[in-house]
């Protein structure tokens, strides 16, 4: 398949596994506002990997709520696209494919290590004069004999063998970035399931995505998917890591905060405008959160605005929807 040539393709990726929150849409928000800025493809992709929680009703209940929101797409599972499919449970023919090249490459290695060991060895105090990567486990230096023995025991995990070397690159919000060499992970679970860091990559590839704006809980990420996009020979995209949204109690938002779900706001007669006032606002956009368009915002779009910090959601934040 080609690899689309437009200058700037971007793309909003959410997991179907739940309905749309403030954190969720001020990341869609953001994304679209970075593309449409430019004058670019914007992408619609639902990463529906984990099945057990991912429902079809809810991937249906987000794209009502980013319309509402005044969001659109030029591609996507709705509207289709040349690219596609754009739902990740449609793309393993991709997944495996590109699982072959990084075995053929050397890349990849069985793990026969339960996920509490492998837990255990990431939480280990790693001192500076071990030698080799001190988020490795021993299942890269087996011998077949050894492979064998254990593969009668335990159904192997696939692992990505990281580079032992400092990986550096620019965030478009967070600035100059560098992380120290980084644990090994599982493109394929003993399952069979595909592990996120090798499909978003290989559909961000497949998908000539130039450009992706995510939420910062996704910036320790970035290292892994530069190592894959590296190994599988292709050009990677811009990174840019928007705040993430917290409850007054400081943790992530959820059912506890009250009624952040966009569905919920929407049935409470709340206009989308004031959502997304408040979004520009919060994130640094907009000096006050008065009610806007996603379009109104397109000449505001100034990376360097947008908050590094956490959002906290004060006890009081629906005053500011009425």
């Amino acid at each position: 398949m080609p690899t689309p040539k437009a200058p700037v393709r971007g793309r909003f990726a959410p997991t179907p596994s739940g309905r749309l929150h403030l954190g969720n849409a001020s990341t869609a928000l953001l994304a679209w506002l970075q593309i449409r800025s430019a004058g670019g493809t914007m992408l619609l992709r639902m990463e529906d990997l984990d099945r057990a929680r991912c429902k079809p009703a809810y991937s249906a209940s987000l794209i009502e709520d980013m319309h509402w929101l005044g969001l659109d797409w030029d591609e996507g599972p709705d509207v289709g696209g040349e690219y596609g499919p754009y739902v990740q449970s449609e793309r393993g023919a991709f997944y495996r494919e590109a699982i072959l090249r990084l075995q053929r490459d050397g890349w990849l290695y069985s793990c026969y290590c339960s996920r509490a060991e492998l837990l255990l060895m990431a939480n280990a105090p790693h001192g500076l004069e071990q030698e080799g990567n001190p988020r490795r486990c021993g299942c890269l230096y087996l011998s077949p004999e050894e492979q064998e023995t254990r593969a009668e025991e335990k159904t192997p995990s696939l692992h990505f063998a990281m580079p032992d070397r400092e990986i550096f690159f620019a965030d478009g919000v967070a600035g100059a970035r560098s992380f120290p060499s980084a644990g090994d992970f599982a493109v394929q679970r003993a399952d069979g399931i595909i592990g996120y860091q090798l499909a978003v990559v290989v559909d961000d590839i497949a998908m000539g995505v130039t450009d992706v704006f995510r939420g910062w809980d996704l910036l320790d990420s970035t290292p892994r998917q530069l190592a894959l996009f590296d190994a599988l020979g292709a050009e990677p995209p811009r990174y840019a890591h928007g705040p993430l949204w917290l409850g007054e109690d400081g943790k992530r938002l959820s059912k506890r905060h009250g009624s952040v779900a966009l569905s919920e706001l929407r049935e409470q007669g709340v206009a989308s405008e004031r959502i997304v006032g408040l979004i520009a606002w919060a994130t640094g956009l907009i000096p006050e959160p008065e009610p806007c368009k996603p379009q109104d915002l397109i000449g505001q779009w100034t990376p360097g605005r947008i908050a590094q910090e956490a959002i906290v959601l004060p006890g009081n934040w629906m005053d500011r929807l009425r």
